[in-house]
């Protein structure tokens, strides 16, 4: 089992990744809790997808379930 300065690291460290990735998301979207695309983006990374894969998917889950819809240009 890790330690807790490994969990709290890889934890932050998810964080930030989550912050960065959502920049783009947040840059074009209506305003939304930032805290749901998190979450969404969190759990599919957790799970195994790749950053790609779970920005789409934070994106849809924004789209599906909290009906925050990005236009495309």
């Amino acid at each position: 089992m890790a330690s807790t300065e490994e969990s709290v690291a890889s934890l932050a460290d998810l964080l930030l990744e989550t912050s960065l990735r959502h920049g783009s998301f947040e840059a074009v979207a209506p305003p939304h809790n930032w805290w749901d695309w998190y979450a969404a983006y969190m759990i599919a990374r957790q799970g195994g997808s790749s950053p790609e894969d779970a920005s789409a998917t934070a994106d849809r889950y924004m789209a599906e379930v909290k009906n925050i819809v990005v236009s495309s240009a």
